[in-house]
């Protein structure tokens, strides 16, 4: 029952930062760059918990993330034509390991 509370707590967190991420982005990326790196890490801290909350392992979280990066790149998905962001993000957890 603990686990549900938990699991709830995170998913209401989760909801709160990306309303409080979706109101900054409304006044100005230079005003709250600060902020709205805050958010975007605490995003992922959450998620990472709650997967582990879930039953997931962070290296699954991770190994998902390769793949889902691997096919978007290979398809050519819009984030990739637009700057190349798939292969980026790509090379940066590739540096982490």
């Amino acid at each position: 029952m603990a686990n549900i509370k938990i699991i709830e707590e995170l998913k209401a967190s989760l909801l709160c930062i990306i309303g409080e991420f979706f109101s900054l982005l409304t006044r100005g990326t230079n005003v709250a760059k600060d902020s709205i790196l805050t958010c975007i890490s605490g995003a992922i801290l959450i998620l990472y918990v709650l997967a582990q909350k879930l039953g997931y392992s962070c290296n699954e979280v991770d190994d998902e993330m390769r793949k889902k990066l691997k096919l978007g790149i290979a398809e050519e998905h819009e984030y990739e034509k637009e700057g190349k962001s798939l292969t980026k993000l790509q090379n940066h957890i590739k540096g982490r390991y």
